[in-house]
């Protein structure tokens, strides 16, 4: 036996603000993800910059014990970053290679060898 379901305006309300809710929050969810998986873009252009720039500019090298030079990884604040003119991000000398580093999160974008 097929009965209709008839809902009141108010259930219909409910019901449209939850599934409203839901797909707003999907797509929050999937903003985020996109941008956290953004890759970091450094043209040819401003890897030459920073590339010169940090051979005018040596740095003595330290020691940060526990933290591997990956992408991604991020530098505790007792490092101290260098600024690059006209370049968003700053670099540092980590066990005699240079990072470069997003001077926002303090995550290690670039490893020169």
């Amino acid at each position: 036996m097929d009965e209709d379901v008839v809902c009141r305006p108010q259930e219909e309300k409910t019901m449209e603000m939850h599934l409203t809710g839901a797909a707003a929050a999907l797509l929050l969810f999937a903003g985020v993800g996109a941008v956290s998986a953004q890759d970091v873009v450094i043209t040819p252009e401003q890897d030459t910059v920073i590339h010169e720039y940090v051979k005018k500019q040596p740095l003595a090298s330290v020691k940060v014990p526990g933290v591997e030079l990956n992408i991604g990884t991020a530098l505790p604040d007792t490092v101290e970053l260098h600024e690059v003119p006209n370049v968003k991000y700053r670099y540092v000398v980590v066990d005699n290679r240079t990072v470069l580093v997003d001077p926002g999160t303090r995550k290690i974008v670039k490893v020169y060898n």
